[in-house]
């Protein structure tokens, strides 16, 4: 139900009641025909009873808290007329009411006929007599910004002049949101909340930053429109990550209503607890579940952010089309059981992925991968990185790779034409007649702050880092058997064993050292070998 304001408006005879030469309302003609010119219509406000948006301040109060005192003029349309009217509020009713007048060149009553009247507000600056398109601001994130994206209205209503009344309703839509920390979180205190996938019809933004109105609810103000189902709607930017709610069902905002979601933030997404859909201030009635999320694509950036396995798993479909699509890695996902085609080809540069493969410091764990071809196959998570190709801050654990007959493998790449930065493997990787890798099997590019530890076998090369290094790696280490075999040729280039008098805590310092303009580090865990972090 929407919440209305009503607005009475006063004939000339009730405002001059107060003058001791005012005619009263019988003494005017039989036939409903006033003299012209000299009953200026009058209206009055009243009525407003929204709650007061949590800490605003009295002096910060406007439409959407409920009072007229942030108002200075409205339009108000008779027939083809628009005239700019002044609203004059009273504090007797903490600002609920309000005279709007016109002192210069009012509307006149001509009869007492019913007459049909619209009012808008705000007023449209290049145009008065134009009700202007419903255009909230981006970011509102502060109180008089989120305020001042309200729009509000009477639209062609018939006003009686013995029961002079005009009802406003709010042209936007209110959406609140409560947030509860969920799986992965113990507070939610510090987020960012913001309405994305939103219409861009009269100029309005693609996402809106909503204001944080206490605790840990936020609000915006939208204009009306419908969100598809499936499209990411809520964003919420927490602990360096970015979490998505994505319904089931299309949302629809229409104008008057308010719209409260309560989200749990969890580390593989956001899900809904619960949704009430009512009038402006309280809200009521309405339930909605949120379906698992596994992945959210922005076409304007061609990013795939990864919550679940399933969600890797569409992006490396969708990279196997097309080698630029970016990924985001939000949680640790787990890909055992899961079958895996190495992304790209690393038989050149320009056929390997073109993209940027961020980990944000999550792990892939369980990535198998056996082969048992004769005319050879890879087992990698790319075949191969591009000249524009960027892998970083990804941590694979206990990967299992079999290459059984004709074939190589290297723990991250095949082939690497691009750039590998702070990202680690551990756990065995074999080729019976292929070269093999920890972190590439071939380097043709730049590997930099990486460590491999566990088994490498081979007939042929092998290195701890690459097998073969035609470019460079800086800053990289390695352990467990690897560096070992019958060809030894890229584990001693720009890589070091850890044994002997270097130990992983050098390792940690020295790839530390490499990665200043990164936005990750690592440190040593409990199970004595490195983890990356967020830097702080």
């Amino acid at each position: 139900m929407n919440n209305r304001l009503p607005l009475h408006i006063l004939s000339a005879a009730t405002v001059l009641l107060f003058a001791a030469t005012a005619c009263t309302q019988d003494e005017l003609a039989d036939d409903n025909r006033l003299p012209e010119g000299e009953y200026p219509v009058v209206i009055r406000a009243t009525g407003l009873s929204v709650e007061a948006t949590p800490q605003a301040a009295p002096s910060t109060r406007a439409t959407v808290d409920g009072d007229w005192q942030g108002v200075q003029t409205v339009a108000l349309k008779m027939g083809d007329a628009v005239k700019e009217y002044t609203v004059t509020a009273t504090d007797a009713d903490g600002y609920k009411s309000a005279t709007l007048s016109c002192e210069n060149d009012p509307h006149y009553w001509t009869s007492r006929d019913p007459i049909t009247v619209s009012a808008w507000w705000p007023l449209d600056d290049t145009d008065i007599t134009r009700m202007p398109a419903v255009k909230v601001v981006e970011d509102q994130s502060k109180l008089a910004d989120f305020q001042n994206s309200d729009f509000i209205s009477a639209e062609n209503q018939t006003v009686k002049f013995d029961d002079p009344k005009l009802t406003f309703t709010h042209r936007t839509a209110r959406v609140a949101i409560e947030l509860k920390p969920g799986t992965g979180f113990t507070s939610v205190d510090g987020a960012t909340v913001s309405l994305v996938s939103l219409s861009t019809d009269n100029g309005n933004p693609t996402a809106i930053q909503t204001y944080h109105a206490s605790g840990n609810s936020y609000e915006a103000l939208t204009a009306p429109q419908t969100v598809a189902k499936g499209e990411p709607f809520i964003r919420v930017e927490l602990g360096g990550g970015n979490f998505y709610f994505r319904p089931q069902n299309d949302v629809v905002l229409e104008a008057g209503n308010r719209y409260t979601y309560t989200v749990k933030v969890n580390a593989t997404g956001l899900t809904l607890a619960g949704c009430e859909i009512g009038k402006w201030d309280d809200g009521g009635g309405e339930n909605g579940e949120a379906e698992e999320l596994d992945y959210i694509y922005d076409s304007n950036t061609k990013t795939y952010t990864v919550y679940t396995a399933d969600g890797l798993l569409a992006w490396a479909e969708a990279a196997q089309s097309d080698l630029s699509i970016n990924c985001t890695l939000t949680a640790d996902i787990g890909l055992t059981g899961k079958t895996w085609t190495p992304i790209g080809n690393g038989s050149m540069s320009k056929y390997g992925y073109q993209g940027t493969f961020d980990g944000q410091g999550h792990r892939i764990t369980g990535l198998a991968i056996t082969t048992d071809n004769l005319y050879g196959e890879i087992a990698a998570l790319f075949d191969g990185i591009g000249g524009n190709g960027e892998v970083k801050n990804l941590q694979l654990v206990d990967v299992d790779y079999d290459v059984r007959q004709n074939g190589a493998a290297g723990g991250i790449a095949n082939a690497n034409y691009g750039t590998i930065t702070a990202c680690s493997v551990n756990g065995d990787i074999t080729a019976n007649s292929g070269d093999v890798g920890g972190i590439a099997s071939i380097n043709h590019g730049s590997i930099i702050g990486c460590w491999f530890d566990g088994n490498l076998t081979t007939n042929y090369a092998n290195g701890g880092i690459a097998a073969y290094n035609y470019s460079t790696i800086t800053a990289c280490f390695y352990g467990g058997n690897a560096g070992h075999g019958a060809n030894n040729q890229g584990g001693t280039v720009g890589a070091t064993k850890v044994e002997g008098t270097t130990t992983w805590q050098d390792a940690v310092d020295g790839m530390n050292a490499a990665l200043t303009g990164n936005d990750y580090q690592w440190k040593l865990g409990t199970d004595g070998l490195p983890v990356l972090q967020k830097k702080q």
